[in-house]
């Protein structure tokens, strides 16, 4: 919904919509991260802004009025650029963002303890439990749109119903700004009206793959027998489109949400074509994902790895371990192995990630020693780094050969 704006389509009743049984609220900071750093710069409201940094990286965040000219997040800089050559381009301010993102979950907290934060800036709240004292679930939702603003200086927009799928539109229908309930004897009415790129999940190649189908509207994959969606869609994509397209989403709000995967990606300065150069970089990234891993109590079975080449052209391979682990040196391990797979020689490569994924705890989960390793292993000598990183600052432990890895930095322009 953040790329693609749709309009509330007309509603079926009369009168204000009945908001009885809507219990379930998405509330979604409005251009998040444009905002945010607009409080330090308040002569840059109304004007085009861009969140990013050079040329070579991607764009974080854009005001509404660079939207208006085509700006999107993800998009590269250069293009962010080029389309709107008058925007105001200011660099994140993580720290800001983390702070500001914790003090609204605050405020969703204070309300109910049914949360489930989607990510820094949206999160779903079931407030069947606070009606008795706080009111209708739009009046909720509007003391929230009034809290955050007070208290943040941002706002954000809410959709109220009855299911998080239909929340989630009805927030995106109601961007910038606003609120919109969704009455759960209309869902299906106002879901079908929609186009089918409105859907939850519904990217590019899905919508082209629908395209394909002859379907246009929300209607049109309604209408459709679920076994045809199946076979032109896929098992789990046919089957949830369709019972999306009726209004059906049975999931409830999930207090505690794990992460489902935990992972690091550099663009470099300049396209680089040296493996050698690539494999340190491999090594940082895993060396990184790993200790955020252990950092949260967290060990993965399968790591994957993403490559985005000069023409922005992007593939990734994954491998799944025998047993899930959290050492930077077996994910290092992978992720060059994957890497070596593709078999690319001297192709000129703008970014590359690693990714750890399939989660779980790690003291619920049994560690399995090779029979080689000494009593003192990897797994003693990451933990002792994390020690040494705790005391000394992050980066004051690390692999001898990521040395030659500041040195490419410093290449960069």
């Amino acid at each position: 919904m953040s790329r693609r704006q749709f309009r509330p389509p007309p509603r079926a009743g009369h009168g204000p919509p009945d908001d009885t049984g809507c219990t379930i609220l998405h509330v979604d900071m409005d251009a998040f991260f444009a905002h945010a750093s607009l409080l330090a710069r308040p002569e840059l409201k109304g004007t085009p802004v861009i969140i990013g940094g050079g040329n070579r990286g991607v764009v974080l965040s854009a005001t509404y009025e660079a939207r208006a000219f085509g700006v999107t997040s993800a998009m590269p800089m250069g293009r962010a650029r080029r389309l709107c050559p008058q925007a105001t381009v200011l660099a994140p301010d993580h720290e800001l963002y983390s702070r500001i993102s914790s003090a609204v979950m605050a405020t969703f907290a204070d309300i109910t303890p049914f949360v489930e934060p989607l990510s820094t800036d949206e999160a779903f709240l079931d407030v069947a439990g606070a009606v008795r004292l706080m009111g209708s679930p739009a009046t909720i939702a509007q003391q929230i749109r009034d809290r955050v603003v007070d208290e943040q200086g941002i706002t954000c927009s809410v959709g109220v119903a009855s299911s998080k799928f239909v929340a989630k539109l009805a927030s995106g229908l109601a961007k910038p700004d606003g609120l919109l309930v969704i009455p759960a004897a209309e869902v299906v009415t106002f879901v079908q009206q929609l186009p089918v790129a409105a859907l939850w999940g519904v990217g590019d190649r899905t919508e082209e793959a629908l395209a394909r189908l002859g379907l246009k509207t929300v209607a049109d994959i309604a209408h459709t027998p679920r076994e045809t969606l199946v076979r032109g869609l896929g098992e789990a994509t046919g089957a949830h489109l369709h019972d999306l397209a009726w209004g059906r989403d049975p999931r409830s709000v999930e207090p505690v949400r794990r992460e489902r995967s935990i992972g690091n990606e550099r663009t470099y300065g300049h396209d680089v074509d040296d493996p050698e150069v690539v494999h340190r970089t491999l090594l940082g990234l895993s060396d990184k994902v790993a200790s955020r891993l252990r950092a949260a109590g967290l060990v993965g079975r399968t790591v994957s790895i993403k490559v985005r080449f000069a023409d922005f052209t992007t593939i990734s391979r994954s491998r799944s371990l025998r047993d899930p682990t959290d050492v930077s040196r077996e994910i290092a391990a992978q992720a060059r192995e994957l890497y070596d797979a593709l078999g690319l020689q001297r192709a000129r490569v703008r970014l590359v990630g690693v990714r750890v994924e399939q989660l779980s705890e790690a003291a619920s989960t049994p560690v399995q020693v090779a029979l080689d390793e000494p009593e003192h292993g990897w797994r003693d000598a990451d933990r002792a780094i994390d020690r040494a990183s705790a005391r000394f600052g992050a980066g004051s432990v690390r692999p001898a050969s990521l040395l030659g890895e500041r040195e490419d930095r410093r290449r960069g322009p």
